[in-house]
């Protein structure tokens, strides 16, 4: 839920704050890491199948 809000916290922010990249950049690092903890959570709930 707060990786979609962050995505639509970025879509909109352009929009609303043209010229603010800094916190745009912002937004967007703190997605990827939400995008890379979601990651590690679903592989760690579903290991890999032995081959």
């Amino acid at each position: 839920m707060a990786h979609a809000d962050l995505d639509d916290l970025i879509d909109r922010n352009p929009a609303e704050r043209p010229g603010d990249e800094l916190a745009l950049r912002r937004l967007k690092k703190r997605r990827l890491l939400l995008r890379d903890q979601i990651a590690r959570l679903e592989s760690e709930l579903d290991p890999p199948e032995p081959a």
